[in-house]
This record gives structure tokens, C-alpha cells and sequence, in this order.
């Protein structure tokens, strides 16, 4: 019997994956809900946590396994949330939920599993593994394409990899909700959870603006012409359009945020055409995390440049100073430093990096 330990976050998929599993002959298995947020801490006044622990574990008793509560409240602060703020404060944009399966599910949370005498640990993330003949394995996208989260994963290492399972990979969304009508589960027709990794509710705008002050500056166009002032550069993202304060020129041409210049703290600026800054056909990773084999040299793939994109065919050119220049076949819009990019061979996720930024690496 395989030792298993299911994170349950109180959502549907996750509770699906705990039912799915519980039908495995060869696993015996425990739920666990991943504590990272306190009551206490949550000034928002809308803290989900205290429900999804009573949904995750009415679940549980519903699926007859037994239960617990994962306190990773200062680890979770530490690797993700600090580290989400520095990067804010440092210019860049980073992926808290990247981050968050690096760090928490299958880190933190995988070494106590370990510790308590599990072999491997589940989630409810849309995606597959493979095992190959050398014993190594590999994630494989989702057999739903619309909810495929292997983007999600892309840092993960192979020794992770090998301790994780993903019961719902091999089965589409609705058949997910229907699975869970059918159990009973009250959760069947909950809301996907929005927002930050572990947080729900709570706006990613409303969580930074909490913990950065605002630092007012300059806003400039790429050419250096000041056209107004920012509220703090935490408040903007690459690419943006609403809400930066400037209006359109009188051939009703809107600008759009194109960079950062977190030194200067000036917010740069451009009109949306073609010719603006943000469209490029080439990017720079930093260095580029492989779930499973490298892939050595000049090479090339398909990659995913974010989540909700499209496999697009990219060439890989590596640097002598272990940067990654990425050339692209099209065109890409608004490519932010601190972002992650997915690689592929067709279906299989090969790995990923970190859009770098110059200033902050």
C-alpha cells in the first residue's frame, strides 16, 4: 500500500481528486487541509480559511479518510508572501502561484508528509504524469485543454515530481462537478477560487496596496517625455491600459504601461500600435528550471509565454552567463520581468524560467 497524503483545499477539484484516489486499491490515504493564512492576520474581513477547512473536512468523512490541518502560516509568509512584496517593491511582477507549488504544496508540505511517513502527496491540479522506462517521470498537460494547469508546475524538480500525484489529470471540468454531485460533496457547485494562491477572495490590489506604501513618481513615455505622475509602481503591470492616470492624445491614441524604472521610480509609457516596446519577438529568461532532463544548447520548442497562451514554437539560445535568449516565431505582447514561461515537447512540460529583469535578475 502507498501512504498518501491529499491536499484538500475545501474546492472541488481537489475534493474530486481525494474521491478519485480513494478508489486506488494500492493507496491508503489522509487529507490535509494547508493552513497559510490566520484569521488574526486577515484585516480584509473576508478571510475564507475557517470555511474551507469545514468543507474540506466534511469531505473527508464523506470519502471515509481520515483528516488534519497543515499549519505552513510562517513558511507560507515567507516564501510567498515576502516574496511577492519584494518583487513589487522591486519593479517586477511576480507568480505568487508558480511560487506557491514550488514552495508550499510540493515543498514544505511534501517534506512533512515525508516526515509523517507518506510516500507521495495529491493535488487537484488538471495536469498528468508519465513514467518513463529509466524510472524517470514527466508532467504531461491536462486531458482537459481549457483547465490544463501544467504551467503552474514548471519549476518543479524531478525529486518532487516523483512523490506527486494528480488523480484529475485524465478527466474533464464538468465531468469533475458531475463527479461530485454524484458523492454528495455540498461543495459540487462551488465558485472556483480567485486571486492569489491560498488567499481566495482577497484582490491581489488590495493585498499589495496593504503592505506597500504608495511612492509617487514621474510617468514618462519611452522617449522621455513626462506626461503625468504614478501613485507607486506596484499599482501597474506591463501592458496595461485602464487606470494609469493619462489620457489618450488628441487622435485618441491610448498609452500603455511598457517598463519600470524602479530606480529612478518612473513609470514608462507608450502609445498601444505595433511599434510600442511591450510587442517583441525576443525575450531573456534567467536560468531555466528542468522538471526532468535538460535540454542542452541551441534548441527548439514550444513554449507557453503565460498561462492562458497557446503552445507557440520558440528557439532557445543559450548564454554564457546562464541566461537564456528565447526568440520567438510571433510576436509577443507585454512579456513582464518576474513572469514565468512554460517549455514544452508537444504535450510533456520540459520546464520553465523566470522572465529576467536587468535590474533584479
Amino acid at each position: 500500500m502507498k501512504r498518501v497524503m491529499t491536499a484538500m483545499s475545501g474546492g472541488v477539484d481537489s475534493s474530486v481528486a481525494a474521491h478519485v484516489l480513494a478508489g486506488w486499491e494500492d493507496v491508503e490515504q489522509e487529507g490535509a487541509y494547508i493552513r497559510t493564512w490566520q484569521h488574526e492576520d486577515n484585516f480584509f474581513g473576508d478571510c475564507p480559511a475557517g470555511q474551507e477547512i469545514e468543507d474540506a473536512r466534511a469531505v473527508a468523512e464523506q470519502v471515509g479518510v481520515p483528516f488534519r490541518v497543515v499549519n505552513l502560516v510562517d513558511h507560507y509568509r515567507e516564501k510567498v508572501v515576502d516574496y511577492l512584496v519584494r518583487g513589487y517593491k522591486a519593479g517586477i511582477t511576480p507568480n505568487p502561484d508558480v511560487h506557491c507549488n514550488l514552495e508550499v504544496k510540493f515543498g514544505a508540505f511534501l517534506d512533512i508528509a515525508l516526515e509523517a511517513g507518506f510516500e507521495a502527496v495529491a493535488t487537484g491540479h488538471y495536469c498528468r504524469k508519465r513514467e518513463n522506462p529509466d524510472g524517470t517521470h514527466d508532467i504531461i498537460e491536462g486531458a482537459d485543454k481549457n483547465k490544463d494547469q501544467s504551467y503552474f508546475l514548471a519549476l518543479l524538480r524531478q525529486d518532487q515530481l516523483l512523490r506527486a500525484l494528480f488523480p484529475i489529470g485524465d478527466i474533464a471540468k464538468p465531468e469533475v462537478r458531475e463527479i461530485a454531485r454524484k458523492a454528495g460533496f455540498a461543495i459540487a457547485d462551488k465558485k472556483d477560487s480567485q486571486g492569489i494562491c491560498f488567499l481566495g477572495k482577497v484582490d491581489i490590489s488590495e493585498f499589495l496596496r496593504a503592505r506597500i506604501p504608495d511612492n509617487p513618481g514621474e510617468i514618462l513615455t519611452h522617449l522621455g517625455k513626462v506626461v503625468g505622475e504614478h501613485r507607486g509602481l506596484h499599482h501597474y503591470t506591463l501592458g496595461q491600459r485602464k487606470g494609469i492616470g493619462v489620457p489618450s492624445n488628441t487622435d485618441n491614441k491610448a498609452y500603455v504601461v511598457v517598463g519600470k524604472d524602479a530606480g529612478r521610480n518612473h513609470l514608462l509609457v507608450a502609445f498601444d500600435e505595433p511599434e510600442a516596446p511591450i510587442y517583441v519577438r525576443r525575450a531573456t529568461l534567467g536560468p531555466i528550471s528542468f522538471t526532468n532532463r535538460e535540454v542542452p544548447g541551441r534548441v527548439s520548442l514550444l513554449a507557453k509565454p503565460r498561462y492562458r497562451d497557446s503552445s507557440t514554437p520558440v528557439e532557445l539560445v543559450p548564454e554564457s552567463d546562464g541566461r537564456t535568449t528565447v526568440l520567438f516565431d510571433e510576436v509577443q505582447r507585454a512579456l513582464a520581468p518576474g513572469q514565468v514561461m512554460a517549455l514544452y515537447d508537444g504535450e510533456v512540460l520540459l520546464g520553465g524560467g523566470v522572465y529576467y529583469s536587468p535590474a533584479h535578475g
